[in-house]
């Protein structure tokens, strides 16, 4: 037994002490983000799997942990020796958490959780599948914290702010539009926990989760006052003055429950149900009538103003200028000089903060060698990186963080000999990707409605990818933004966002054959209104990413025409989108990299 094992064993002596017969730990902080600090780390801490998304369920029978396709090759290696049981999410004749609890809780027992890391969301749906049947809730305690004795500390970092020209709307503006909302839902307050919603409403930003420029905050909004929950080592005398300004009430960030338990309501609360703590919606429940609703911010957010968008614009071009002359490089290195995954991504990285306006990485690098990237979110370490030579696929998935913009976009490139299942492989991801960039639809769409235009192309060859097509960027804030996305299949617990103009969106297919390679092209587009006739207002996508398509593994044999068409006018634009950035012999290396090619 190795020591998650261990760990295992000595939670479940303490759930029965606690008379709790299954423990849910998620991944998640208080504020149900997707990447959290490493205070939060619980479920890794646990259960010794590192992937981004994972939820532990230990009961004293067994302990199972539930992750989705990006990690499944991961978890089952991470996993080994510790006892923990892997369920594969979607997979076939796998049950869903739900479905596993309603199977294995008895009458009469208890399911326990954090109720400050688990979203209102899940426990209300908790709530309903039990309902009746004897089964109690226990929210109020962490249990597993008493086996953590070297935990990090609660992170804080020092807020700073975007000014007004940068994002192109005001703090009181914002809050007005809110408000209007609220009326228009008839709430007279609003709980906001969604850290990034918060950042955005306030103009601030700051580092308390690594790569997502946040702090740690709640804000509730009324229609006369809002106030901001934060730590107070988090404001500076300008940022003070600054939340003054704005009319904003600054309180201590762990004041938050005790204040909701006493301040007056006079009507209906609104408590979005994935973006709240099952113990702050409790709360809220038993004090006011609540509207369970989707934040008003998500969507407002996720619209850019005219000002971000330029500046987005403006960043994505020279984010991929600096990743299109790394790319170069690593097809003329790789084999020539001695260097593994880690190497390759120091070397990207250090090229990215050399761009003026960087501010961070948007996430951690994926430097993925061979059939290590076939593991989606692949994490190389030291001591375990893969040497790159001159052969195979080598993939890199990465972004940043800049004064105008985050970026994200990944490419997989050619090292060296390939095969032509590889090379049919890589042209069916790459023209997925083009085709839905190509898309023509009409207002009113969802990313339900476009996600079958990236699949296409695998799905005629019986290829898939576990993953979602697209997800919304922030603009200096979390590179997976919603509310909108581009996914094929229906979850009742996920909301249809029509897409708008205004949004971005990215665009990234791919596919995944274990032990042997993975690719994955992704490119950002930002949707834009096309011409509006008597069948309505259409709408289309336009790049923000313009990175060589690697043609070294393009097969035009199993290209059609029209494929090959938008890759041609793909390479066209890029090279008039970065040829003013290359000179000499790179210049003759872009021109060859986005030449045009025929049947």
């Amino acid at each position: 037994m190795n020591k998650a094992g261990e760990r295992i064993s000595e939670l479940k002596k303490l759930l029965a002490q606690e008379k709790i017969d299954f423990y849910i730990v998620p991944t998640a902080d208080y504020h149900h983000s997707e990447y959290v600090s490493e205070f939060f780390k619980m479920r890794q801490f646990l259960s010794g799997f590192t992937g981004s998304d994972g939820t532990l369920v230990v009961s004293s029978a067994e302990a199972g942990l539930w992750t989705d396709g990006r990690y499944f090759e991961q978890a089952q290696n991470q996993l080994e020796g510790s006892g923990i049981v892997l369920y594969k999410m979607a997979e076939e004749n796998v049950p869903t958490i739900e479905e596993y609890l309603e199977k294995n809780v008895q009458e009469g027992q208890t399911i326990g959780f954090d109720g400050r890391v688990v979203d209102a969301a899940f426990g209300k749906r908790l709530e309903k599948l039990f309902e009746g049947k004897q089964v109690k809730l226990s929210y109020d305690k962490d249990v597993a914290a008493q086996l953590w004795q070297d935990r990090p500390t609660m992170p804080v970092s020092k807020v700073w702010i975007v000014p007004e020209e940068s994002c192109g709307m005001s703090v009181q503006d914002k809050l007005a539009k809110v408000r209007q909302k609220m009326t228009e839902e008839k709430a007279k307050h609003f709980l906001l926990s969604k850290l990034d919603d918060i950042m955005w409403l306030y103009n601030i930003r700051a580092n308390d989760v690594e790569c997502n420029p946040v702090a740690l905050s709640y804000t509730w909004v009324s229609q006369k006052e809002a106030v901001l929950f934060i730590q107070s080592e988090a404001l500076s005398e300008e940022t003070k003055t600054y939340f003054e300004k704005c009319g904003v009430i600054c309180k201590e960030y762990d004041c938050v429950v005790e204040y909701l338990k006493s301040c007056t309501l006079s009507g209906k609360v609104w408590c979005a149900l994935n973006a709240s703590s099952y113990i702050l919606y409790k709360l809220m429940q038993q004090r006011a009538e609540l509207v369970e609703k989707v934040n008003p911010t998500e969507i407002m957010k996720a619209i850019k103003t005219p000002v971000e968008l330029a500046q987005i614009r403006e960043y994505y071009i020279k984010d991929s200028v600096v990743l299109t002359k790394f790319l170069f490089w690593m097809k003329e290195q790789a084999g020539k000089i001695e260097m593994d995954e880690l190497d390759a991504s120091g070397k990207l990285d250090a090229m990215r903060a050399q761009i003026p306006g960087f501010l961070d990485l948007s996430f951690e690098t994926i430097s993925a060698y061979k059939a290590n990237a076939a593991m989606a979110h692949y994490s190389a370490t030291a001591g375990q990186a893969s040497r790159i030579e001159a052969d195979g696929f080598y993939l890199v998935d990465s972004g940043g963080q800049y004064v105008g913009g985050t970026t994200d976009v990944t490419r997989t490139i050619v090292l060296g000999t390939i095969t032509d299942e590889m090379k049919l492989h890589f042209t069916k991801v790459a023209c997925g990707m083009l085709r839905l960039a190509d898309a023509k639809f009409l207002a009113g769409c969802t990313g339900r409605n476009l996600d079958i235009l990236a699949r296409e192309p695998l799905w005629e060859c019986g290829l898939d990818y576990k993953h979602g097509t697209g997800h919304g960027i922030g603009y200096i804030l979390n590179v997976h933004e919603g509310p909108h996305s581009l996914r094929w299949q229906y979850r009742a617990n996920l909301p249809e966002i029509e897409l708008v103009e205004g949004m971005i969106v990215s665009d990234e297919p791919g596919l995944y054959i274990s032990g042997s390679h993975g690719i994955r092209t992704e490119n950002i587009l930002e949707i834009v209104k096309e011409n509006k006739n008597e069948y309505g207002q259409f709408m289309g996508f336009e790049h923000l990413t313009y990175v060589p398509i690697d043609l070294d593994a393009i097969s035009v044999k199993d290209m059609e025409s029209s494929d090959l068409k938008r890759l041609n006018a793909y390479h066209a634009a890029v090279y008039e989108k970065l040829s003013p950035y290359f000179e000499g012999s790179s210049l003759e290396q872009l021109k060859d990299a986005t030449r045009a090619i025929t049947m």
